[in-house]
């Protein structure tokens, strides 16, 4: 890895000394889609809701295509889940004056169709709501108070919201690729890979100003400029100066602070929190204007992750259970790291 990429981001307290077994089986890591989308019944779309087990969500696109004889392209899903794992999703199939297909074929001892109907519109990216998790840790090693206390505090105060490791690829290739693709050093004609690519690179450039953010204790706090989110929104205004009002709506978890998801476009940030953006992004000049000229625009991503409803419980032999949702792009695992050390995943 290029001496340049640094994936050690900082903690909202201290490195977790806590350990414990993550996914030894499928069912341990168990992640229900949240889809608020009532079927018209009529339609050229199929949408069929399935579970799947140790299953990737676009090789599953992909079966559902040729079960259907159509192109990949006509298969949508709201958003890629886990595949060492138990997960419930949405996809549409489009299917313009065909006959249905046997939908029940593509089921099999890991897959399991559990409806389906016809709808006017494609699943389009990002349409859920989010998604519900039920996350068993085994054989746990650390002193439980402290771990009910981490929670407590993941609890009232939520996490950094950095993308997790599963974004950069294994030893962060995704990123290195992403860099080398942007540079023209590589050429990468599959869509999905270019897609996978550039986002990696996206998201690894927002970790870093949050991680800087999370290292001086700002990540929950508006500084002067701000880009202020609304929570469970892409919405954010910008705010030349922090009153005791937006302070309040912080605490209370309705605005958070920002960083940018880089592209073409004027920052949303102003003043001093654009010049702390710029300032941590400087040794990354070169890849800023690239990721620009490639016609990426740029938005905005909240710098923390608001987990209200997370609760937990100890079972038997050291087992610990948590269960909590996330909106929509926000990662299990940015809440995992804050209790347990990287030999969770």
């Amino acid at each position: 890895m290029d001496e340049l990429f640094d994936f050690s981001f900082h903690y909202a307290d201290e490195k977790p000394s806590a350990k414990a077994e993550l996914r030894s089986t499928p069912e341990d890591f168990q992640v229900d889609e949240l889809l608020d989308i009532p079927l018209s019944g009529s339609g050229e779309h199929h949408w069929l809701h399935i579970q799947k087990r140790d299953t990737n969500t676009e090789w599953l696109a992909r079966q559902l295509a040729r079960l259907a004889g159509v192109a990949a392209r006509d298969v949508g899903y709201a958003g890629m889940k886990d595949r060492i794992a138990v997960t419930t999703q949405w996809f549409s199939v489009r299917l313009p004056g065909k006959f249905d297909p046997d939908w029940h074929a593509v089921e099999n001892n890991h897959i399991k169709l559990l409806s389906f109907g016809r709808n006017s519109a494609k699943l389009r990216r990002g349409a859920h709501n989010g998604n519900a998790f039920i996350i068993i840790l085994r054989n746990v090693e650390g002193d439980r108070d402290t771990i009910d206390q981490c929670l407590s505090q993941i609890k009232l105060n939520g996490v950094p919201n950095y993308f997790g490791e599963q974004r950069f690829g294994h030893g962060g290739r995704n990123v290195s690729n992403g860099v080398a693709l942007l540079k023209g050093n590589i050429k990468v004609k599959d869509r999905h890979k270019r897609s996978l690519y550039l986002s990696a690179v996206r998201s690894y450039l927002f970790n870093l100003i949050l991680s800087a953010r999370v290292a001086d204790g700002s990540w929950q706090q508006l500084l002067q400029g701000e880009a202020v989110m609304l929570s469970g929104t892409n919405s954010h205004f910008s705010v030349d100066v922090v009153d005791d009002e937006l302070n309040r709506r912080l605490s209370e978890g309705d605005v958070h602070p920002s960083a940018p998801l880089w592209g073409r476009g004027r920052s949303a940030s102003v003043s001093t929190a654009f010049e702390y953006e710029q300032r941590v992004l400087v040794p990354y000049q070169e890849i800023l204007e690239k990721m620009e000229y490639i016609g990426l625009d740029q938005s905005r991503r909240s710098l923390r992750l608001s987990v209200p409803d997370l609760s937990w419980i100890w079972e038997a032999d050291n087992r610990l259970v948590l269960r909590f949702k996330l909106p929509v792009g926000a990662f299990a695992t940015s809440l995992l790291r804050e209790v347990f050390s990287p030999s969770v995943s």
